[in-house]
């Protein structure tokens, strides 16, 4: 069996077409909690993050006693799982309730290693203002936890946008009618001078509002972490500078709020976003939203129709355990979710499909060309769209132990067209295949048209009150 530094990794009863050496989160994580309960010795973990608003969210494991020979996996187990708990729910002071080793090790990752440090830098100190701290005691706070309504305001003219990697996306509202959209190319990432993002979003804004008597409000989406309209990481932003960014881009939406002489404006996270869209056109909660575009974003309304302080910076949290996994271009880490639900898993898929493209071709082209091959019929493009769909469907799994999962909305470039209908259905089956009970439970969604086209920006549109 495949090993993880010691802890053991099972093969999937659904083997990925193009990817053989695939090993799930998910069956990992169950296995060796299972092992070491069996092994009637099994040694109980707390672990608690906080965040700057003093919101403290809980999770419980189980590892090995330290004199079994299988507690040689107990660390790879725990920070797996640290990580999980870090781009989902956030936070930066880790309170971990197990022996004190395990504990030092985990602070020496954040402080020395490239990918712990990485984790330190955006999730501790980008996101909640400090550098990641773990603290080992039995004495963890007791959770609190803060959910608050999301949006679902539609009354009067309003303008939605969503900022994508590849595109932009903005509509125009009457009382919740979509009277004009639009979608233009372009490429944020690398942009080191702010001020193309900010023409960008105001070019989408002024055609919008060119198809309203006024502008009532404006409420937009965008992947990274918004406070109060302030930046505080963004992916659009990765070509600017530190002290660029501090001086341009943390303000830059209060700057278009300005512009546009102060009129209601929010802009969140667009897998927030995501979830809430799925929610309203669904009338459910308990929404887990994913969106397969240029990387991965996602978002979590809750049983109430609430959304948390979670993150759900999806793009991070492990899927893969297998030590040779892909790692992101980004972070550096190996098996997280970009590299699996985005268009960079159908870029990187694209050579063991044997599909042959320049190497210098951009991911949106490269994603254009297997959706033109699966149109035709292209069992190279099946395979890609089939492995994206074993790849999901334990990912649900695994995020069925982290969410109170009742509905999961994917949406985003990669699912339109026939591609779509693949990764959903192999996702289904393959829950049938291995995890029957979730099977049950959990209902998949894909948007209708009408949603694809306009249901982000009528959710982000939705977002500010008037008056």
């Amino acid at each position: 069996m495949t090993e993880n530094h010691g802890l053991p990794l099972p093969a999937p009863l659904v083997v990925p077409p193009l990817d053989e050496q695939f090993r799930p989160a998910v069956l990992a994580t169950r296995a060796f909690t299972a092992a070491a309960k069996a092994s009637g010795n099994a040694l109980p973990v707390r672990i608690a993050l906080e965040q700057a608003d003093g919101s403290i969210y809980h999770f419980n494991t189980q590892i090995f006693s330290e004199n079994e020979p299988q507690s040689a996996g107990n660390y790879t187990h725990i920070e797996r799982i640290v990580k999980f708990l870090l781009w989902s729910r956030g936070g930066w002071r880790i309170y971990f309730d197990g022996p004190a080793a395990i504990a030092a090790k985990l602070a020496a990752h954040y402080r020395d290693d490239a990918t712990g440090q990485f984790d330190s830098d955006m999730v501790g100190a980008k996101m909640f203002d400090h550098p990641l701290e773990v603290v080992n005691t039995r004495d963890i706070p007791p959770e609190r936890a803060q959910s608050k309504p999301l949006g679902r305001h539609l009354d009067g003219c309003r303008i939605g946008f969503d900022l994508g990697g590849s595109d932009r996306k903005a509509a125009a509202l009457v009382d919740g009618k979509v009277v004009f959209s639009e979608e233009t190319v372009w490429d944020p990432y690398f942009h080191p001078d702010p001020q193309y993002h900010f023409d960008g979003i105001m070019d989408s804004l002024k055609k919008a509002a060119a198809h309203l008597p006024r502008v009532d409000a404006i409420g937009g989406s965008a992947a990274g972490i918004y406070v109060n309209n302030r930046v505080k990481v963004a992916s659009l932003f990765r070509g600017v500078s530190p002290e660029v960014f501090n001086q341009r881009v943390k303000n830059l939406f209060l700057d278009v709020q300005k512009a546009w002489n102060g009129v209601p404006f929010e802009v969140v996270n667009d897998g927030e976003v995501t979830a809430l869209a799925g929610s309203m056109s669904l009338g459910k909660n308990g929404v887990l939203g994913i969106a397969f575009g240029t990387s991965t974003a996602g978002g979590w309304v809750n049983g109430e129709g609430n959304i948390t302080s979670w993150i759900n910076e999806l793009a991070f949290v492990p899927v893969d355990y297998h030590p040779d996994a892909a790692r992101d271009e980004w972070s550096g880490d190996y098996g997280v979710g970009a590299q699996y639900f985005s268009q960079q898993a159908v870029g990187r898929l694209l050579p063991a499909a044997g599909i042959e493209v320049p190497k210098d071709m951009p991911l949106p082209e490269k994603l254009k060309l297997v959706q033109s091959l699966m149109a035709r019929g292209d069992p190279r493009a099946q395979k890609i769209y089939e492995t994206i769909g074993v790849y999901l469907g334990y990912q649900i799994a695994h995020f069925a132990d982290f969410y109170a999962l009742r509905n999961l909305l994917i949406l985003g470039r990669v699912t339109s067209g026939k591609g779509g209908d693949v990764i959903l259905a192999v996702a289904k089956e393959t829950l049938r295949t291995e995890f029957p009970e979730l099977a049950k439970r959990i209902e998949l969604h894909v948007p209708d048209e009408n949603q694809k086209r306009h249901g982000q920006a009528i959710a982000a549109a939705s977002l500010p009150e008037i008056g």
